[in-house]
């Protein structure tokens, strides 16, 4: 029995469609992959990865027309053509203007590749795009104005290269790929762009998940990090589980429109820890507790709009100020001062402040090996951002430490053949 014919498709009580398993499926083992439908590449990782199959590598060589996109090879450049096409001239006619976000860049390719492709893909082996659920009569109008920013951008940079259905028709699509789309990331987290998987997108959620979903270029790996039996359903998390349950479900409520009754949602058994109170010399006042939870929700959405509008030097100001705060009443494994502590550490590797960032990074490590689930790419990529930075600052014996722990963790979720561990491990032997 090979990878997908150990699933099927079924009806689950209460969830409409999902997945569920067909055999026994052991801790780390391959359940499916998906290749993706459709994917874009990240502005900001040109020339860094190729276009087409995401390949992280140097000497890329650059389309010839719009200079814009790279390629490992002439079969990349061939392979993404059909969809590069759609791009190229407005690249070249609009210069640095050209700009649509990549959900516009996304669902042009969806428009172009259904217009093209009649038959069932390969990744649609489960579920195909057409059957994605859209919510549309869910969204409030502000999404609804987004939604129409993005057609209003479609029409702008793609019209001459693309025809495309009525205002009708798109909006139902961008909502479907609002809810379905998913983030490529590398082996740190960071985003490399955005792809539509639909065998994938046929997963339920759970804040218990039992599979955790990884990428080799622009396939989808799906594993075990439990050990799962014949009848199970499979359950994937489509969000960040560092999180209390109130704020996990704000989050489902907000993009996905349901609220979770997993068991974690149900016996809320991690979220003292989540929320956890520094020792002090008497019990806090539980308004004040309340108030400093409700201030720290507001600085960390204050913070994700100041991050398109203020210097580092700013941010981390803001960081450290709403750290000194929150630390008054939230002990440092306190989620929201870990997200801080988080947000500080990203901003020093930015600037380059190694010694500033493994500061931060110290801190994090422990904490998110109690907070998330075993096996979290979540964990394994800060341990990687720590022993990289132990290795550039010559602590080569604690930088060996924290990779192996990387790598263990990676074994699971991303397999042990994975390309990732393959050069983790060269790193170790510099």
């Amino acid at each position: 029995m090979g990878p997908s014919e150990g699933i099927e498709r079924f009806d689950s009580p209460g969830k409409g469609r999902g997945m569920r398993a067909l055999r026994h499926f052991g801790l780390g083992e391959l359940l499916f992959t998906c290749p993706a439908y459709t994917c874009v590449l990240t502005s900001q990782e040109r020339g860094n990865h190729c276009d087409l199959c995401f390949c992280r590598k140097e000497g890329l060589a650059k389309c010839g027309k719009c200079k814009q996109a790279f390629y490992c090879n002439v079969d990349c450049q061939k392979g993404d053509w059909p969809m590069h096409k759609l791009e190229c001239s407005s690249m070249c006619a609009y210069g640095e203007q050209w700009n649509p976000s990549e959900t516009v860049r996304l669902t042009a390719r969806i428009i172009a590749k259904q217009k093209t492709c009649k038959e069932r893909t390969p990744s649609e082996k489960f579920l195909t795009v057409k059957e994605f659920e859209s919510h549309l009569s869910k969204l409030d109008n502000e999404k609804k104005e987004l939604i129409q920013n993005d057609i209003e951008a479609l029409h702008h940079f793609y019209s001459k290269n693309l025809h495309y259905a009525d205002n009708a028709t798109l909006e139902f699509l961008f909502a479907q790929v609002n809810c379905n789309g998913f983030t490529i990331e590398d082996e740190e987290l960071s985003h490399l762009g955005s792809a539509i998987f639909p065998d994938v997108a046929l997963m339920n959620h759970s804040c218990c998940p039992n599979v955790i979903v990884t990428y080799k270029g622009t396939v989808a790996e799906v594993r075990a990090v439990q050990e799962i039996n014949s009848g199970d359903e499979v359950f994937t998390s489509y969000i960040d589980l560092l999180y209390p349950t109130e704020d996990r479900n704000d989050r489902l409520l907000d993009s996905y429109f349901f609220t979770c009754e997993c068991r974690e949602c149900t016996i809320r058994e991690k979220d003292k820890a989540k929320l956890e109170i520094r020792k002090l010399n008497e019990p806090p006042n539980p308004k004040d507790v309340r108030d400093m939870i409700k201030y720290a929700r507001g600085v960390v959405e204050e913070f994700r709009r100041a991050k398109h509008f203020k210097s580092p030097s700013e941010l981390l100001e803001m960081c450290e100020l709403s750290m000194e705060k929150m630390g008054t009443l939230f002990a440092e494994t306190n989620i929201y001062m870990l997200h801080m502590t988080y947000q500080s550490m990203g901003i020093c590797l930015y600037m380059q402040d190694w010694e500033g960032a493994l500061k931060y990074g110290g801190k994090i490590i422990q904490p998110y090996r109690k907070h998330y689930p075993p096996y979290s790419p979540n964990v394994a990529s800060m341990w990687l951002k720590l022993g990289r930075l132990y290795m550039g600052l010559e602590k080569k014996i604690a930088g060996i430490k924290a990779l192996k722990k990387a790598v263990a963790i990676m074994e699971v979720a991303y397999g042990p053949d994975h390309h990732y561990i393959e050069e983790v491990k060269k790193e170790m032997e510099q």
